[in-house]
Protein backbone atom coordinates (compact mmCIF):
# COMPACT_ATOMS: atom_id res chain seq x y z
CA UNK A 1 0.00 0.00 0.00
CA UNK A 2 1.01 3.48 -0.80
CA UNK A 3 0.45 6.15 1.94
CA UNK A 4 2.21 9.02 3.47
CA UNK A 5 3.53 9.60 6.68
CA UNK A 6 2.09 11.26 9.69
CA UNK A 7 4.29 13.65 9.16
CA UNK A 8 3.51 14.67 5.54
CA UNK A 9 0.37 14.64 6.92
CA UNK A 10 0.76 17.16 9.14
CA UNK A 11 2.65 19.30 7.10
CA UNK A 12 -0.60 19.50 4.66
CA UNK A 13 -3.04 20.31 8.10
CA UNK A 14 -0.49 23.13 8.89
CA UNK A 15 0.04 24.51 4.88
CA UNK A 16 -3.40 24.31 4.76
CA UNK A 17 -4.11 26.92 7.68
CA UNK A 18 -1.16 29.05 6.77
CA UNK A 19 -3.53 29.25 3.55
CA UNK A 20 -6.10 30.39 4.99
CA UNK A 21 -7.51 33.58 3.57
CA UNK A 22 -6.28 36.33 6.11
CA UNK A 23 -3.91 34.34 7.64
CA UNK A 24 -0.99 36.22 7.51
CA UNK A 25 1.72 35.04 10.05
CA UNK A 26 0.88 32.65 12.29
CA UNK A 27 3.06 31.24 15.59
CA UNK A 28 3.84 27.60 16.17
CA UNK A 29 1.78 27.88 18.78
CA UNK A 30 -1.62 28.96 17.28
CA UNK A 31 -0.84 26.32 14.11
CA UNK A 32 -0.51 24.26 17.37
CA UNK A 33 -3.77 25.31 19.15
CA UNK A 34 -6.06 25.62 15.65
CA UNK A 35 -4.97 22.31 14.12
CA UNK A 36 -4.78 19.94 16.95
CA UNK A 37 -1.39 18.83 16.25
CA UNK A 38 1.10 19.12 19.20
CA UNK A 39 3.80 21.98 19.63
CA UNK A 40 6.82 19.69 19.50
CA UNK A 41 5.62 18.30 16.06
CA UNK A 42 4.28 21.51 14.71
CA UNK A 43 7.78 22.99 15.46
CA UNK A 44 9.51 19.96 14.02
CA UNK A 45 7.32 20.07 10.81
CA UNK A 46 7.84 24.08 9.96
CA UNK A 47 11.20 23.47 10.43
CA UNK A 48 11.15 20.67 7.20
CA UNK A 49 8.66 23.03 5.54
CA UNK A 50 11.27 26.13 5.94
CA UNK A 51 14.38 24.22 5.06
CA UNK A 52 12.40 23.38 1.74
CA UNK A 53 11.40 26.98 1.44
CA UNK A 54 7.81 26.23 1.65
CA UNK A 55 7.36 28.33 4.60
CA UNK A 56 9.18 31.33 5.71
CA UNK A 57 9.52 32.78 9.26
CA UNK A 58 9.80 35.93 11.46
CA UNK A 59 11.77 36.10 14.60
CA UNK A 60 10.65 38.45 17.15
CA UNK A 61 7.27 39.47 19.26
CA UNK A 62 5.38 39.66 15.83
CA UNK A 63 7.09 36.91 13.98
CA UNK A 64 5.46 33.67 12.98
CA UNK A 65 5.52 31.62 9.91
CA UNK A 66 3.91 32.04 6.45
CA UNK A 67 3.77 30.44 3.14
CA UNK A 68 7.04 31.01 1.41
CA UNK A 69 4.64 31.28 -2.05
CA UNK A 70 1.02 31.48 -2.69
CA UNK A 71 -1.11 28.28 -2.38
CA UNK A 72 -1.58 27.68 -5.81
CA UNK A 73 2.55 27.79 -6.43
CA UNK A 74 2.82 24.74 -3.97
CA UNK A 75 2.61 20.91 -5.07
CA UNK A 76 1.35 18.21 -3.01
CA UNK A 77 5.19 16.79 -4.79
CA UNK A 78 6.37 20.30 -2.85
CA UNK A 79 5.00 19.16 0.53
CA UNK A 80 6.29 14.94 0.18
CA UNK A 81 9.36 16.08 -0.98
CA UNK A 82 9.82 18.41 1.71
CA UNK A 83 9.15 15.65 4.26
CA UNK A 84 9.73 12.30 3.24
CA UNK A 85 12.35 12.90 0.07
CA UNK A 86 12.17 12.28 -3.49
CA UNK A 87 9.34 10.08 -4.51
CA UNK A 88 10.54 6.36 -5.67
CA UNK A 89 8.45 3.15 -6.07
CA UNK A 90 11.10 1.12 -6.40
CA UNK A 91 14.71 1.70 -6.11
CA UNK A 92 15.31 2.11 -9.75
CA UNK A 93 12.67 4.72 -9.99
CA UNK A 94 14.81 6.32 -7.82
CA UNK A 95 17.86 5.54 -8.95
CA UNK A 96 18.09 4.21 -12.14
CA UNK A 97 21.39 2.65 -13.07
CA UNK A 98 22.24 1.40 -9.34
CA UNK A 99 20.22 -2.17 -9.45
CA UNK A 100 22.23 -5.29 -10.16
CA UNK A 101 19.14 -6.76 -11.71
CA UNK A 102 18.63 -3.85 -14.03
CA UNK A 103 19.99 -5.94 -16.90
CA UNK A 104 17.99 -8.17 -16.81
CA UNK A 105 14.39 -7.09 -15.46
CA UNK A 106 11.70 -6.90 -17.07
CA UNK A 107 9.75 -4.80 -15.05
CA UNK A 108 11.86 -1.70 -13.69
CA UNK A 109 10.81 0.71 -17.25
CA UNK A 110 7.58 -0.36 -16.09
CA UNK A 111 7.81 0.65 -12.35
CA UNK A 112 9.73 4.17 -13.70
CA UNK A 113 6.67 4.91 -15.81
CA UNK A 114 4.56 4.21 -13.12
CA UNK A 115 6.28 6.45 -11.14
CA UNK A 116 6.64 9.33 -13.24
CA UNK A 117 3.10 9.44 -13.80
CA UNK A 118 2.51 9.71 -9.67
CA UNK A 119 4.92 12.28 -9.78
CA UNK A 120 3.26 13.93 -12.45
CA UNK A 121 0.03 13.89 -10.59
CA UNK A 122 1.43 14.87 -7.67
CA UNK A 123 2.79 17.99 -9.40
CA UNK A 124 -0.47 18.96 -10.63
CA UNK A 125 -2.53 19.24 -7.33
CA UNK A 126 -1.72 22.53 -5.86
CA UNK A 127 -2.15 23.43 -2.20
CA UNK A 128 -5.42 25.43 -2.90
CA UNK A 129 -6.95 21.64 -4.34
CA UNK A 130 -5.74 19.85 -1.02
CA UNK A 131 -7.38 22.95 0.99
CA UNK A 132 -10.80 22.71 -1.34
CA UNK A 133 -10.63 26.56 -2.20
CA UNK A 134 -10.60 25.63 -5.91
CA UNK A 135 -13.57 23.15 -6.49
CA UNK A 136 -13.82 19.51 -6.20
CA UNK A 137 -11.79 17.66 -8.51
CA UNK A 138 -8.41 17.55 -10.29
CA UNK A 139 -8.17 16.28 -14.07
CA UNK A 140 -4.92 13.99 -14.05
CA UNK A 141 -4.99 13.01 -18.26
CA UNK A 142 -1.36 12.11 -17.73
CA UNK A 143 -1.91 9.70 -15.36
CA UNK A 144 -4.42 8.28 -17.07
CA UNK A 145 -2.63 7.88 -20.34
CA UNK A 146 0.78 6.72 -18.31
CA UNK A 147 -1.03 3.94 -16.84
CA UNK A 148 -3.48 2.89 -19.86
CA UNK A 149 -6.64 4.07 -18.48
CA UNK A 150 -9.03 6.21 -20.10
CA UNK A 151 -9.10 9.90 -20.82
CA UNK A 152 -10.39 12.42 -17.87
CA UNK A 153 -9.72 10.25 -15.10
CA UNK A 154 -10.50 12.44 -12.02
CA UNK A 155 -8.42 13.03 -8.64
CA UNK A 156 -10.67 14.19 -5.37
CA UNK A 157 -8.59 16.26 -3.35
Amino acid sequence: MLRISKLTDYATVLLAHLAEEGAGQRTAVELADTSGIGLPTVSKVLKELQRAGLVVSTRGARGGYALARPADEISAADILGAVEGPLGLTECATHPGQCGLEPSCRVGRSWQRVNLAIERALTDVKLTHLTGRDGPAVPVPDLAIALGSRPGVRVRA
